[in-house]
């Protein structure tokens, strides 16, 4: 069955869903964004055959979400980083992170500087702290 392209839907959330919305790439981008970067410590963590791999970060670098950069070691391969793109997806893996905490997480975002975790809010113009039953979305036309 073919997947349905998003890429030019007027919905942002749609774009964003054609770009990371099946699992293996939402997941490549949190092995990114705990420090893998090589090809075989993607393959290895989640257990994914080689050609949906290749497939998924093929895409990841089409979109800008990853780059290839040669091998911080020096080494003849290439190596996977995050864009600006893709460090921009910190939240959104940090959001399904939380959504999930009830069943356990084996990832917890933390300070660089304090080294203690951190949580998503959501905060009004006004600076008041909300919970996520307190926020809706609104249409962009919706002024």
């Amino acid at each position: 069955m073919k997947r349905t392209s998003f890429a030019a839907d007027t919905c942002p959330v749609a774009r964003a869903v054609d770009v990371v919305g099946d699992w293996w790439s939402i997941l490549i981008v949190r092995d990114a964004l705990i420090g893998r970067r090589r090809f075989g410590e993607f393959q290895t963590g989640l257990g994914v055959a080689k050609n949906i791999l290749t497939d998924r970060l093929r895409k990841l670098v089409a979109t800008g979400v990853l780059e290839q950069v040669p091998a911080a070691d020096g080494g003849a391969h290439m190596e996977y980083t995050l864009t600006d793109r893709g460090r921009e997806l910190l939240p959104v893996v940090v959001a399904l992170g939380q959504w999930a905490a009830a069943a356990g997480t084996p990832i917890t975002p933390v300070d660089r500087k304090s080294g203690k975790p951190v949580r998503l809010v959501f905060r009004s113009a006004d600076g008041r702290t909300l919970d996520p039953r307190d926020v809706r979305l609104a249409a962009a036309d919706a002024g």
